[in-house]
């Protein structure tokens, strides 16, 4: 366990929802016959949009509902880290356009890929059940991050999860890793790693859970804002699209988000930014949690927050002001001038 990363972080108290509990409504009445859904054309992209079409489909089965598959610039460009090449923004644009030309209804997105700030036009209108939200150890050799030896390499997509090890795990070697997750497999098969660091949700919506040989608690590694839940996006114009889209909101979760969002809007969120957030539904009381950090893991600011959950995006906002008063602005300045 990363004791550099416990000490920073309370506790968890009490679990986390898997599974979506919003029910079916198959007496609800279609608005629309043809529905499509814009998706990029990774293997766990388009599980997320064939899990969302299958709500859909038993919500409205009078609905014939179809994916697009898109490839985006941010699948395309892989030899540079993502936050050199335009952020997350890269892998929701081609699919927005899509939208705007009437090619496409909504779109499916792993949430802690959205950018903080949805573009003029686009909105979020529903927000899944949460799968595990925890980063995932995966490694042919090792069972652990403990177990790894001096100078083993890790890779990771993610400057929180590099802060992060190099905070507790200054005598490994952490090296960048882009592309999809099969592909990202296939580099540690290939024997390019020693180990990589995944987002567990991802490797059990594809049936891979094996592949993970342990899990990293939220006091060894804190999630990514919107870490294990799905997003769908509309244009703000199609109130009728949203309007289908009720029934797939999850409120615990959607709670949850929007306090992880909006702590990570208050201090500049983006992929540059080693950031985490992460909140719980515990007695009634929403718990936030988050940090940012330098790169290096050298410098880090961490804090929590509790509040009424309808009050989720003011938590955010006050947790960031708390980190800001605690020396964050220092941390964020310096990042500034390395950019």
């Amino acid at each position: 366990m990363s004791a550099w990363l416990a000490t920073k972080l309370p506790a968890r108290v009490g679990g986390t929802a898997l599974h979506n509990r919003n029910p079916a409504l198959n007496s609800a009445k279609p608005v629309h016959s043809h529905i499509v859904i814009a998706s990029r054309e990774s293997r766990l992209a388009l599980w997320q949009a064939e899990h969302v079409r299958s709500r859909l489909m038993e919500l409205y089965p009078q609905s014939c509902v179809e994916i697009l598959g898109m490839t985006t610039r941010g699948d395309q460009i892989l030899d540079r880290p993502l936050s050199a090449i335009g952020g997350k923004g890269l892998f929701i644009k081609e699919l927005e356009v899509a939208m705007q030309e009437g090619r496409a209804d909504l779109a499916v997105h792993s949430m802690k890929d959205l950018p903080m700030e949805m573009p003029d036009g686009f909105v979020l209108a529903a927000i899944s059940a949460r799968e595990n939200p925890c980063d995932a150890f995966v490694s042919n050799r090792f069972a652990g991050l403990d177990e790894l030896p001096a100078r083993a390499l890790v890779g990771t997509s993610s400057l929180r999860r590099e802060a992060i090890l190099r905070a507790g795990y200054p005598q490994l070697v952490i090296r960048g890793l882009r592309g999809n997750l099969d592909t990202r497999l296939r580099k540690l098969d290939a024997g390019e790693y020693d180990a990589i660091i995944l987002a567990a949700a991802g490797l059990i919506r594809l049936g891979l859970a094996a592949r993970i040989r342990s899990l990293l608690t939220p006091e060894q590694s804190l999630p990514a804002p919107g870490q294990g839940v799905l997003g769908v996006e509309v244009a703000s114009v199609r109130a009728d699209i949203m309007a289908l889209l009720g029934p797939l909101n999850d409120h615990e979760s959607a709670h949850c988000v929007r306090a992880e969002r909006a702590f990570s809007r208050a201090l500049g969120g983006s992929c540059q930014l080693p950031l985490a957030a992460y909140a719980v539904l515990e007695n009634g009381r929403l718990w936030l949690r988050g940090f940012i950090a330098t790169p290096d893991g050298r410098q880090m600011v961490a804090g929590d927050l509790h509040g009424a959950p309808e009050d989720d995006e003011s938590i955010g906002r006050r947790l960031a002001q708390r980190l800001r008063e605690q020396g964050a602005d220092a941390i964020l300045e310096k990042l500034a001038v390395g950019q």
